[in-house]
């Protein structure tokens, strides 16, 4: 390699590899395809070899380009984070933001994320209410919601940033002590796991034709995080969210075939403050980095189109964050 290295062509070569064509690029980088080609070119004859060959469904990376995609993922992620800092430092990103946030993102999910946040703007402070009440925003009861439902009052601003999938599970010792379910009507014979007030897991049972009664879950809370200690302790098979299920290599999914609900996370702010840089700044931040906890945390796994219709039969209308 050139010890002249020219690292400027990098974002060219990873919209390339991103879209797969120079045109598709080009669009995304709001620049000509031309310029693109001339920087994807110039930084092959810099590495002596081709990064991209020419097929009919366009340009297929070589392992050169492999190879060289995690460094440039790296220094990408590197320029963004410093963008970040000397926006901070140019707007006075400082102060304290309020996020609420469900039982289980708010314990499992998000403390990573804010680890980081907290990294990159010491000068932030974080208040987390982990609550699984839709808390109103427009009561000030907190600068940034996440949500399961989306906010229907005026004068707020959503945006979906990312879904969750929920699975079946149940400790190893219990499936040993009890046998693993093969169909929904044998899932009926094992002991379940409930929730007590909220109906979503009866509603769901209900859409796949089979009327479950409260009496039926042996063990039943709305509280979230009992909920998930309940499964783990090997009471009987429950209904949690995939994120939370890698944590324990011993709580294992069963029944993948059951249409189970992918649900939506709605990152919400109340729409007066979202010109305030240190709430701007946290929202954008939650918005970039939780899709992608998740999708590090399940592989970046996409739901088939024909699972997403049947999961509409059993997504409740209730509050949706009573599930993960």
């Amino acid at each position: 390699m050139n010890s002249d290295f020219d690292w400027s062509l990098i974002r060219s070569f990873l919209a390339v590899l991103d879209h797969g064509s120079l045109l598709a690029a080009a669009r995304a980088l709001s620049t000509s395809q031309p310029t693109v080609g001339r920087h994807v070119a110039a930084l092959e004859q810099q590495l002596g070899g081709a990064l991209f060959e020419r097929t009919g469904r366009g340009l297929v990376p070589t392992a050169l380009a492999l190879r060289l995609a995690e460094s440039g993922r790296a220094m990408e992620a590197a320029a963004h984070q410093l963008a970040r800092s000397l926006a901070g430092a140019r707007t006075g990103v400082e102060g304290t933001v309020r996020i609420t946030a469900s039982q289980p993102v708010a314990c499992v999910l998000l403390p990573p994320v804010l680890a980081r946040l907290r990294a990159q703007w010491p000068q932030v402070q974080i208040e987390l209410v982990s609550s699984n009440e839709v808390s109103n925003l427009l009561r000030r009861e907190a600068d940034i919601a996440l949500r399961m439902l989306r906010p229907e009052q005026t004068g707020l601003v959503a945006r979906k940033i990312a879904e969750v999938t929920i699975c079946a599970c149940a400790h190893r010792d219990y499936l040993r002590r009890s046998g693993t379910p093969r169909t929904p009507q044998e899932l009926l014979g094992h002991a379940l796991v409930g929730h007590d007030r909220q109906p979503d897991i009866q509603r769901g049972f209900a859409a796949m034709g089979y009327a479950v009664q409260p009496e039926r879950f042996g063990f039943r809370t709305d509280d979230l995080m009992a909920y998930w200690a309940a499964v783990r302790a090997g009471l009987g098979i429950g209904f949690v969210a995939e994120y939370l299920v890698r944590t324990d290599p011993q709580v294992q999914p069963v029944l993948p075939q059951l249409p189970l609900p992918r649900l939506p996370i709605w990152l919400t702010v109340h729409r007066e403050i979202r010109s305030n840089p240190g709430i701007r700044a946290v929202y954008d931040f939650l918005a970039e980095q939780v899709p992608t906890a998740l999708a590090a945390d399940a592989g970046a796994a996409v739901a088939p189109a024909s699972r997403m219709r049947r999961t509409q039969a059993v997504t409740s209308s209730t509050d949706r964050s009573s599930m993960v």
